[in-house]
């Protein structure tokens, strides 16, 4: 990623000369007539569950499995998916819900109202904007097999937008007895609804995730435009083949020889190439079509359960180091000292002083004054993801430069998604940091931008605490003006900001790639990749 185009295009332009992924992709005779879609993503399939995890790839997983009640399209519009019709009543307090006829599991079952409310259950539990609805919601009550009744006990202005989430953790329907497991214990098997089945025996993690056309599935009637999750959805091909390759150069070279068909997220150094490559396009991934990264630190555990310490680590931040790294072009990437998404409706400065002021003696100096006397800080440092490992590389190394004592912890990703669950200490096995990065259409708006939440224990991994912040954010959602919504997320920035519930390191637009010679109608969607609708030419 740090070295110059030409010395990039000197090593690829040898790499394209080799199918280096023929072998290993060649499909048996027996498959010579199935059409098979081929991608390449930002990291591996090592866990089945999507509500367990915010991990991306989870989530791109689940919304091939299984399928939900809404989907919100490119403008966070809500649109029924497994919902055929619905009423609200006239205060708003009592939604009812009929599901489309004929839904049925994998496993041939019928998709009931039982499985509907046990899923919206176990996710209201774990997610942060499930937590919100379930914690204005006064009961889930089932009419017959077909239809059920959400009961409010406030008109929640988000109930909606809230099932139809686009970002982590999806509102997934599962069957009953999956959704009875606990959340914080990961299913084992994947048994959805949605447009593709899992092939687990065809599972090798670290290699290859397979996914089998669901001959079963019913789109939704009428061929509504598909946008972002919203619309009729359909599995367009055979067999879903999604590829594990670490490399993002033997990557761009599989897709540049058309090994594969869809390559997620090129690097940016890469696009020059791409778009001179016979065959291949690129494609923006939505309106808000940018992802942010964010430092999360532990609020359980020294040092960081102490504000000050957590303060002190924003001077450590100079956003351009990390996006230079990460994206290299400027044209790319934009330093954004906020929590709500530059460039979105409710972007602004509320806080961002704090975030500005890049120092990092300061940051040493002011972790003494409150205490920090040289003990480890824990850093879960993932080294097979395209843009976090690098992103960590150079927080380690701003950490260490600033005279801070780091215990950088290698491990690939899945491993760190493990871990980052943990609540003990780092010495029996927890953590103080960890990097990630979400989608730019979540991170605009209150509710659904979990990471900027402070629900404590309910809350995502690293626990902020904050009643402020959860109190302004509800806020949000019955807010009845522009300017009331404006003011709300000002003031939610501001006391996130103060009370450090992640680190922001910028924002950066990154375009997938495709053989658009051999595959048409990808449907873009920030945040988590959209499979469905593909089709082989």
């Amino acid at each position: 990623m740090t070295g110059t185009l030409a010395t990039f295009a000197r090593r690829a332009a040898a790499a394209l000369a080799i199918p280096v992924l023929a072998l290993a992709l060649a499909a048996p005779a027996a498959r010579a007539e199935e059409k098979v879609l081929r991608a390449v993503l930002h990291a591996d399939v090592r866990t089945l569950d999507p509500i367990w995890t915010t991990q991306t790839i989870a989530g791109i997983h689940g919304m091939l499995v299984y399928d939900t009640l809404f989907g919100n399209d490119a403008d966070m519009r809500p649109h029924p998916q497994m919902v055929d019709t619905f009423t609200v009543s006239d205060d708003k307090l009592v939604y009812t819900f009929t599901l489309r006829p004929g839904l049925k599991f994998h496993d041939g079952s019928p998709v009931t109202t039982a499985d509907v409310i046990a899923s919206l259950k176990r996710w209201g539990k774990k997610d942060g904007v499930g937590q919100r609805l379930l914690g204005f919601t006064d009961k889930m009550e089932a009419v017959d097999a077909k239809t059920f009744r959400l009961v409010l006990t406030k008109p929640y202005g988000m109930v909606l937008q809230s099932l139809g989430k686009t970002g982590t953790s999806i509102a997934a329907i599962m069957r009953e007895k999956d959704a009875m497991v606990d959340p914080n214990t990961q299913i084992t098997e994947a048994i959805g609804s949605g447009p593709f089945k899992f092939a687990k025996d065809l599972w090798v993690p670290g290699s290859k995730t397979v996914y089998l056309k669901n001959a079963d599935y019913i789109p939704r009637p009428g061929n509504e435009p598909a946008s972002a999750f919203a619309g009729s959805k359909f599995p367009g091909v055979d067999r879903i083949e999604l590829v594990w390759i670490s490399d993002a150069q033997t990557a761009m070279s599989a897709l540049v020889n058309g090994e594969i068909d869809f390559y997620e997220n090129p690097p940016i150094d890469f696009l020059p190439m791409l778009e001179q490559a016979r065959g291949v396009k690129l494609m923006k991934t939505g309106k808000i079509d940018t992802t942010f990264g964010l430092i999360r630190l532990n609020h359980l555990h020294p040092p960081f359960d102490n504000v000050k310490m957590r303060q002190a680590m924003y001077h450590l931040i100079n956003q351009e180091d990390f996006l230079r790294t990460i994206v290299g072009n400027p044209k790319f990437y934009t330093v954004c000292h906020g929590l709500i998404v530059c460039g979105s409706p409710l972007a602004n400065d509320g806080g961002s002083a704090m975030l500005a002021d890049y120092d990092p003696k300061k940051t040493l100096k002011l972790m003494h004054e409150a205490g920090y006397k040289g003990e480890p800080i824990t850093v879960l440092q993932a080294t097979d993801h395209a843009t976090i490992t690098p992103a960590t590389q150079v927080l380690i190394q701003a950490m260490r430069d600033a005279g801070l004592n780091v215990d950088a912890q290698a491990m690939d990703w899945g491993s760190v998604v493990s871990r980052r669950a943990s609540k003990e200490l780092p010495a029996k096995g927890g953590w103080d940091i960890f990097v990630t990065t979400s989608g730019g259409v979540g991170g605009s708006d209150p509710v659904l931008h979990t990471w900027i939440g402070a629900a404590c224990a309910k809350g995502l991994f690293g626990w902020p605490c904050d009643a402020r912040i959860e109190e302004l954010r509800n806020s949000y959602a019955f807010a009845q003006t522009d300017a009331e919504r404006k003011q709300i997320a000002r003031d939610l920035q501001t006391r996130a900001i103060e009370q450090v519930v992640y680190i922001p390191f910028g924002q950066w637009t990154q375009p997938l790639a495709y053989r658009a010679d051999r595959i048409d109608g990808i449907v873009p969607n920030v945040g988590l990749t959209v499979l469905w609708n593909i089709v082989k030419k």
